[in-house]
């Protein structure tokens, strides 16, 4: 195991203690060394390799031998019989939004509830409600959960069904009778969740690529296995289908099982009104469905079919019926953004506040990533749970990133460093004043607490729209994708604000937030607003978001020059101090 696998175990043994009803500082010990590891910069595997174990902070002998034998052996006795020694439904009932372990320990040692669907019909009996520390409310928000987890169970996000997919789709392309393989589906349109994954393959020998796949490391089990399809359920619970043609097959089929269906209605039609037939075969010349050879249109690729059908090529991030045919018809398609466009990131966190890196360890990487910039905006010192920063402290923290940075100038590190702020929106007042504001490069504005009025939500992003000294709002509805549904905002009213005061939008790319959704970028670039793609980052890791993020702003119909974070630096501090003086 490496240090964030090791971490995760370490985190959940936390839980499980305190599910347990443990001694809190026994429960705390495995969540502060879980923050540890995680905070490392070198490989746990070298440290335990080297003995070292013991001169890391916090890490006592009892932690010392169950992080050894996690590493050594990728499994841990104690993890497994704790786990054991309670019932699954428990840590089922984690996954319920509002519940934490002390909730879930209450619910199970009053009312005995040991499993979802108990909670479920306790809290419709009326039962949980007369509990001390629930009532009423929280009653109803339990039921709420309950409902979202089941509306989304089947669901995953973006980023997972990425790393469960690439991989195989890569070993795929190298199978020597794989002619040409593509994911495809809604993973291929970049959509924020997905229910399953698609695999295309062209070969002459489709069983040798079936067995391939089915016989994939990792698989948890083959649910159908047939000459040209196969479905396999991956970890995580991702159903993975593979499906193999001839090569001749494989532009039509491409297309075809990219999707979206409502894209593929239009394609048909516009088939259909040249005297043609679309379908998974081919494009072929005829006034009924067919897959008659002698009648096929010769399309060696997607952008073959597109041209046949007097079409600009449309990327597939785009085929969701959303005006991109006529726009292609009219060859007026957008050149859309890469995300090696990306020049830096203006939302991130440091270890002055939730982050787990110091500000040296940001630039370094930052600099081996090859970016020009990369801006601290620490948390606010409202936001308490973050170790958010007072005023004496983000002024510390300006100092230190200033002198870092001359260091970083004088041994020719091009990276600079640029410091900010993410500013908690208030009920009345953002959280820092103008004048400490106005000492900071970047301002990001974000409302970490909502309510449940659209209207007072609303009006408070617009009044921080409004502060001149913001430069952007933050993840602007504080979605969790398959967690926590969108805060009550109007949003076309904010875009508006924004417009006017030309303050930016940004596209928070943890792949859990993804926000602003990408349904609304079209409007806010209509309206000239400008995008900022940031990662929200709290590790180095993380600064692989913006990878998402670029393919969520293709989705978006955004380009390089809609995207200030594509400008080189001194472009951009150039407008960042232009906003201030709009």
């Amino acid at each position: 195991m490496d240090k964030d696998q090791v971490a995760a175990v370490l985190q959940e043994i936390g839980v499980l203690l305190e599910l347990k009803g443990e001694n809190p500082f026994k429960t705390r010990a495995y969540a502060n060394a879980a923050r540890t590891l995680e905070g490392l910069t070198e490989p746990l595997e070298a440290i335990v390799a080297a003995d070292r174990l013991g001169e890391i902070k916090g890490i006592g002998e009892a932690l010392q031998q169950k992080i050894q034998e996690l590493v050594t052996t990728g499994r841990l006795k104690y993890h497994a019989d704790l786990k054991a020694s309670l019932p699954a439904g428990l840590i089922d009932m984690l996954s319920v939004s509002g519940l934490g372990p002390k909730k879930v320990k209450a619910l199970h040692e009053q009312l005995g509830i040991d499993s979802i669907d108990a909670l479920e019909a306790a809290c419709k009996e009326g039962r949980v409600a007369g509990l001390p520390g629930f009532g009423a409310k929280s009653q109803a928000k339990i039921l709420e959960g309950i409902q979202f987890r089941r509306q989304y169970a089947s669901r995953h996000l973006l980023s997972t069904a990425l790393a469960a997919a690439e991989p195989i789709a890569e070993a795929l392309r190298e199978h020597p009778a794989v002619i040409r393989c593509s994911i495809a589906g809604s993973l291929r349109r970049w959509r924020e969740t997905i229910g399953d994954v698609d695999f295309l393959a062209s070969s002459k020998i489709p069983s040798a690529v079936i067995d391939f796949f089915t016989s994939q490391e990792g698989i948890l089990s083959v649910l159908a296995k047939g000459e040209t399809k196969a479905s396999v359920i991956l970890p995580g619970g991702i159903q993975a289908d593979l499906r193999v043609v001839s090569d001749v097959e494989f532009p039509s089929a491409l297309a075809y099982f990219t999707g979206s269906k409502e894209h593929n209605i239009v394609m048909r039609q516009r088939a259909i009104q040249r005297g043609l037939r679309l379908n998974e075969y081919g494009l072929f010349r005829s006034q009924e469905e067919t897959r008659d050879p002698a009648l096929r249109v010769t399309c060696r690729t997607e952008e073959e079919i597109y041209e046949a059908l007097e079409l600009d090529f449309i990327p597939p991030e785009l085929r969701e019926d959303r005006g991109e045919i006529e726009v292609a018809e009219k060859g007026a398609l957008p050149r859309l953004i890469e995300w090696t466009d990306l020049r830096g990131s203006l939302h991130n966190h440091s270890n002055w506040s939730d982050g787990r890196h110091s500000l040296e360890d940001i630039a370094a990487h930052a600099g081996e990533l090859g970016l020009e910039y990369w801006a601290i905006t620490d948390h606010s010192k409202s936001s308490f749970q973050a170790n958010g920063l007072d005023a004496a402290r983000l002024r510390r923290q300006i100092g230190e990133i200033a002198d870092l940075n001359r260091q970083l100038e004088d041994v020719g590190n091009e990276v600079r460093l640029l410091a900010g702020t993410e500013v908690d929106i208030l009920k009345e007042r953002l959280d820092f004043d103008d004048d400490l504001l106005a000492e900071l490069d970047v301002v990001v504005a974000s409302l970490h607490v909502a309510g449940s009025d659209e209207a007072d939500n609303t009006r408070r992003l617009i009044r921080a729209a409004n502060n001149p000294q913001v430069h952007m709002l933050g993840h602007l509805t504080g979605r969790l994708l398959l967690e926590r549904e969108p805060y009550k905002v109007d949003i076309r009213a904010v875009i508006e604000a924004c417009a006017e005061t030309g303050t930016w939008l940004e596209l928070n790319c943890n792949p859990y937030r993804l926000d602003l959704d990408w349904r609304w970028w079209s409007f806010a670039k209509e309206k000239g607003v400008k995008c900022v793609i940031n990662p929200d980052a709290h590790r180095r890791e993380h600064a692989g978001f913006l990878r998402l993020g670029a393919g969520v702003a293709r989705k978006g119909w955004l380009t390089k020059a809609d995207v200030l974070n594509a400008l080189p630096l001194a472009k951009l501090q150039k407008e960042l101090a232009r906003k201030r003086s709009l």
